[in-house]
């Protein structure tokens, strides 16, 4: 082909796609300008229905009716005085730990219980769902899909012209430099949107600036327990480098709103807020398993666990997973249903390894329990792991245990077999035990503090943190007598 020939067909390719662009332009509902999209709004809601259905399935709705229904009807109010108020909005609190919330196309939004737990009033809690509408609003979600699409468009454009497969790189680089670019402008967006329908529905927008500051709170909490136990730490507001409060751009976000003439005086509904949280459970629940010091329970599944003092257990929502202390071992713990006829040393071999060596029964009560070593690869480098399956009716309980430096187990072969051995059925003191732990709102005496709630709670690590993040005192702040304060109970 020569390159007249090659020009042409780009031409004539990138003609079309320009085409394409032009045609996909539509209003923005915030700004009134023209934004690039490559869907409708009944495609938009479409795919947020379809979303919605993968997310009930994932992330079940919080148990709660009084409480789903008093977050659905704050979201309500903030989503009749938004841009886009004839879209049908849904608010859900979502049952996970995780300090999150997050919006859908069409108008779908979740807020964690595990948010909710460090929130400290109804405007706070307005402060997010305005937030999140600001999302819907302004169509971030979509005109990111629709900028990701365009690129691979283009960049197949110029692949098909040149049959030069390296171009369609040089586009996905392009385009995630694009997309990427969207984080702080798409936040800073939704926060003054969320800001104008915090006034709107009659609530102070200072509140946007206290909820970024209990995430700032908790990302900076979040690094020092990642960096204790070895990890990369898990945020949701991570845009804002410094405090909220000493960031300019967002001040100035909140002063614009401040400006804007509200339906009734500022409110902050704090006592209102505590009421419908009081019980509400924190941490782990029944249903992930709960841990208490150096044990795990588990009620649903009637299990538990002892791992060896200075352990560090992670509770994750598909699996177990415990570290040795410096990181010298680790262990994972994770279900898989049982096939009829497969015995326990047939479902290791079904796992993929390779090189299985040392297979023996193993006696654990009455359950059939198999073991075997293979290797496998850590950070790059070949380890033996200690692979143990016990069945226990349909369930088939997989432990994987592996030394983090050395080639073979050593000492750590014993411990991670032992850990594996005093898998039992619960006791009555332990189904007890393996029930949630919830917030409880009180009000504190005279002598109250902090490190005097921290030595009664049953919070097993970092209990003083923890009460003070809830209780936005972080990092150091203190009690007053009489202040209701939120406790674990």
């Amino acid at each position: 082909m020569t390159d007249t020939s090659i020009k042409m067909k780009i031409g004539s390719l990138c003609l079309s796609a320009s085409l394409l662009w032009l045609s996909a332009c539509a209003t923005n509902p915030v700004t009134g300008r023209k934004d690039f999209v490559l869907m409708s709004e009944s495609d938009e809601i479409s795919l947020g229905q379809r979303y919605n259905k993968q997310i009930a399935k994932q992330q079940p709705t919080y148990p709660d009716k009084v409480l789903n229904d008093y977050v659905n009807r704050i979201g309500q109010q903030l989503a009749a005085v938004s841009h886009r108020n004839t879209l049908k909005f849904e608010f859900k609190v979502v049952d996970s730990t995780t300090v999150n919330a997050f919006a859908l196309p069409g108008g779908f939004i979740y807020i964690t219980r595990g948010l909710l737990a460090y929130l400290n009033s109804e405007a706070e809690l307005a402060a997010v769902l305005g937030h999140e509408i600001g999302h819907v609003t302004a169509r971030h979600s979509v005109r990111q899909h629709s900028a990701s699409t365009a690129t691979g468009v283009l960049g197949a454009v110029v692949t098909a012209a040149t049959g030069v497969r390296g171009s369609q790189n040089l586009f996905n680089l392009m385009g995630g430099a694009l997309l990427s670019g969207y984080g702080r402008k798409h936040e800073l967006e939704s926060d003054r949107l969320g800001a104008q329908y915090l006034v709107k529905a009659g609530y102070d927008p200072r509140a946007i600036i206290e909820v970024i500051g209990v995430l700032k709170n908790q990302e900076l909490f979040e690094t020092q327990r990642a960096k204790e136990e070895g990890r990369e730490p898990r945020s949701y507001h991570g845009v804002f480098a410094s405090h909220p409060s000493n960031d300019q751009r967002l001040q100035e976000v909140v002063a614009e709103a401040g400006k804007l003439p509200a339906n009734k005086s500022a409110k902050t509904r704090r006592e209102t807020f505590m009421r419908q949280i009081d019980g509400m459970t924190f941490g782990s629940g029944e249903r992930d398993g709960i841990v208490r010091g150096n044990r795990f329970f588990h009620k649903p599944l009637d299990f538990g666990l002892t791992f060896p003092d200075q352990w560090s257990i992670d509770n994750q929502s598909d699996k177990l997973v415990a570290t040795a202390p410096g990181k010298d071992a680790i262990l994972q713990l994770e279900l898989k249903p049982v096939t009829r006829g497969v015995s326990p040393h047939q479902l290791l071999e079904s796992l993929g390894l390779r090189n299985i060596s040392n297979g023996r029964s193993l006696k654990i009560s009455t359950f059939q329990a198999y073991t075997v070593t293979a290797p496998v690869s850590i950070n790059n480098a070949t380890r033996t792991a200690r692979f143990v399956v016990i069945y226990d009716r349909d369930n088939a309980f997989i432990f994987t245990g592996a030394h983090k430096n050395n080639r073979d187990l050593g000492k750590f072969d014993d411990t991670i077999i032992s850990i594996a051995k005093s898998y039992h059925k619960l006791s009555a003191q332990e189904q007890r035990q393996a029930n949630s732990q919830r917030i409880e709102i009180i009000t504190a005496g005279r002598s109250s503090s902090i490190a005097s709630l921290a030595r009664q709670s049953p919070i097993s690590k970092h209990a003083a943190e923890q009460l003070r993040l809830l209780n936005d005192l972080y990092p150091a702040g203190e009690i007053q007598s009489g202040q209701r304060v939120k406790v674990v109970r």
